[in-house]
């Protein structure tokens, strides 16, 4: 996460924008912290942790900084309802089959969606979880009723469940899950979906052209919804199609490939909801490399296919991350080839 910093830069914000554009931003040394972050990368949305992300227990939120959010949000303009979108701790599993685990894990889901409502914040991102396992129905299950549980000690955040890359026995990769999981929730206006885009890819759903993209999407509204969707995480993706490898890259280098944002930051039905860039940083450059992909986003709005500033600056960032996607396809090749030596062997036993 960036350096928290204290100065403020609004003219590199954009006004007026349809689209909702942003990173996730650190907040160290106080939650209001992050809003002051946002600013200087000039974010319209934004996400961050609400405490540390790989502990249990963490201090509660200090009543002085609880003030100063708010003082942030109304002075900068932020509407924390729509506009930010804190993400969960990677702890926590609502799926998991141990019962004193599972209720570790409501704990702390329900203190996370606590600190929202003291924020005035009305979306937080959710990994649903991993089976570990176990029956994926009785997973699904889990996960609902851990939901369910924290709608019921809550007043008015809702749950955005995130999809997934498929590894191993974590839930989500495929939207008939995520649908399942809203179907159990009682308080359904309290659930939504973020897409991912890193993650949709490397789960097997193609979103470089416009065919296929527009299948996709077509999918996801007839099997969850256009109106549970809530946000979307920006990210190119370092590894193949297909993977099931959630590797994030940033935006242009990967495989998803600079037409794949062209695409969503000009569908209508995405106008108005949080996008968060979730992409690597490069210290080398001396400054957040967010704030380039954000305005290049923006930039993005309004624009063709066939623009040919588009085609020039996508061809340009392939080149940037054709070696790393080389290096990518090559380990991805191998996992596919050396999968596939006992299969030969058994194919042989049989002729």
């Amino acid at each position: 996460m960036p350096a928290t910093t204290t100065s403020v830069q609004e003219q590199v914000r954009t006004p007026n924008l349809k689209i909702k554009i942003g990173a996730h931003v650190g907040a160290a040394k106080g939650v209001q912290n992050s809003i002051t972050n946002a600013l200087n990368i000039g974010c319209n949305a934004f996400a961050l942790f609400l405490k540390n992300q790989r502990r249990w227990v963490s201090p509660a939120l200090k009543p002085a900084d609880i003030t100063a959010f708010h003082e942030f949000c109304k002075k900068y303009n932020y509407n924390p309802r729509t506009e930010i979108l804190p993400h969960g701790s990677y702890l926590i599993n609502l799926g998991n089959p141990d019962a004193a685990k599972r209720e570790q894990a409501r704990d702390a889901f329900i203190d996370d969606l606590r600190r929202c409502e003291q924020l005035g914040i009305g979306l937080y991102n959710l990994h649903p979880g991993s089976s570990l396992g176990s029956d994926k129905q009785e997973t699904l299950q889990r996960i609902a009723d851990g939901i369910n549980d924290a709608i019921k000690e809550t007043e008015f955040v809702k749950v955005v469940l995130e999809n997934m890359a498929g590894h191993g026995h974590i839930v989500g990769s495929q939207l008939e899950d995520l649908a399942q999981i809203i179907e159990l929730v009682q308080d359904k206006a309290r659930v939504g979906v973020c897409i991912d885009t890193c993650h949709a890819f490397a789960a097997g759903f193609d979103l470089r052209e416009s065919t296929k993209f527009t299948a996709f999407w077509a999918d996801f509204d007839r099997i969850v919804g256009y109106k549970y969707l809530a946000a979307i995480h920006l990210n190119d993706s370092k590894a193949p199609l297909g993977s099931k490898r959630d590797l994030h890259q940033n935006i242009g280098l990967g495989f998803l490939g600079l037409e794949a944002f062209r695409l969503i930051v000009n569908k209508p039905e995405l106008e108005g909801l949080p996008m968060v860039l979730e992409t690597p940083e490069d210290a080398k450059l001396g400054h957040d490399v967010r704030g380039d992909e954000i305005k290049l986003l923006e930039w993005l709005v309004g624009k063709d296919a066939d623009d040919e500033e588009v085609l020039a600056k996508s061809k340009a960032l392939q080149a940037k991350g054709a070696k790393e996607r080389a290096e990518h396809q090559k380990k991805y090749n191998d996992k596919l080839e050396k999968e596939e030596r006992p299969k030969k062997r058994q194919r042989k036993l049989f002729e």
